[in-house]
C-alpha cells in the first residue's frame, strides 16, 4: 500500500497534478487545466490597409496696391517711384508650374483739365522695373526682359515664373517711371496701371 501511494504521488509531481489533501489513490488524481493562447494575427501574415487622402488645389492669383504716388517732376523730366508690393500666389499645386505677369498703362491725364495734347502724358513714356524678387516654394522668377521694360496701352510681359513645382509665390516692388513731355501743362496727373497674371 505504501509503495502504491508513493508511486501515485511521484506521478503527480512529474505530471504537475495537484492532489487533494489526504488523497491516496489514482481515482483522486485530476489533470491540470489546459492553457489557451489567443492571437489577433490571422493565418497567412500581417494585414495590409490601404490609406488614401487628397492634396487640395487652389488658384493662381495676384495682389497689388490700389494706388501709388510718384515723385513730382518738371516738364521734360521723369516722375518715378515705387509702386508697392506686388505678389503672385500660385496655389494650383502643379507638377510643372509657370506663369507670366503682364502690365498695361493708360495715358496720364491732367486732373480737371480739358484733355488737350499738353494735358496728356502718354503711356509709351512709362517704364516698369520689378527690382529684387523674393520667392517662396520652388519657382524661378525674373524680369521678362532686361529692365526697365517699356510700357504701353497694350499689355506687355514684365515678370515670368518658370520651373515651379507645387504651391509657390513671388513678391516684388516695381519702380514705375514716367517721362513727361517738355510741353506738358503743370498740374496733377492720373492714370491706371493694370497688371495681370496667367
Amino acid at each position: 500500500m505504501f509503495t502504491s501511494v508513493f508511486r501515485i504521488l511521484t506521478a503527480a509531481v512529474v505530471m504537475g497534478i495537484a492532489l487533494a489533501p489526504g488523497a491516496a489513490s489514482a481515482a483522486m488524481l485530476r489533470p491540470a487545466a489546459p492553457t489557451y493562447f489567443l492571437s489577433n494575427t490571422p493565418a497567412g501574415g500581417d494585414p495590409d490597409t490601404t490609406v488614401t487622402f487628397t492634396v487640395t488645389t487652389g488658384a493662381l492669383s495676384m495682389t497689388a496696391p490700389g494706388s501709388a504716388n510718384l515723385a513730382s517732376a518738371a516738364p521734360g523730366g521723369t516722375a518715378s517711384g515705387l509702386l508697392g508690393a506686388v505678389t503672385v500666389t500660385d496655389d494650383r499645386a502643379l507638377l510643372t508650374a509657370a506663369w507670366t505677369v503682364t502690365a498695361a498703362a493708360t495715358n496720364w491725364t491732367r486732373v480737371g483739365g480739358t484733355g488737350g495734347p499738353q494735358e496728356i502724358v502718354p503711356a509709351s513714356g512709362a517704364t516698369y522695373d520689378p527690382g529684387d524678387i523674393t520667392t517662396v516654394g520652388t519657382i524661378t522668377v525674373a524680369a521678362d526682359t532686361t529692365p526697365p521694360i517699356a510700357l504701353s496701352n497694350a499689355a506687355v510681359a514684365v515678370v515670368d515664373g518658370t520651373a515651379g513645382v507645387g504651391d509657390n509665390s513671388a513678391t516684388w516692388n516695381p519702380t514705375i517711371a514716367v517721362a513727361i513731355p517738355a510741353d506738358t501743362v503743370g498740374g496733377d496727373y492720373t492714370g491706371t496701371l493694370t497688371q495681370s497674371v496667367a
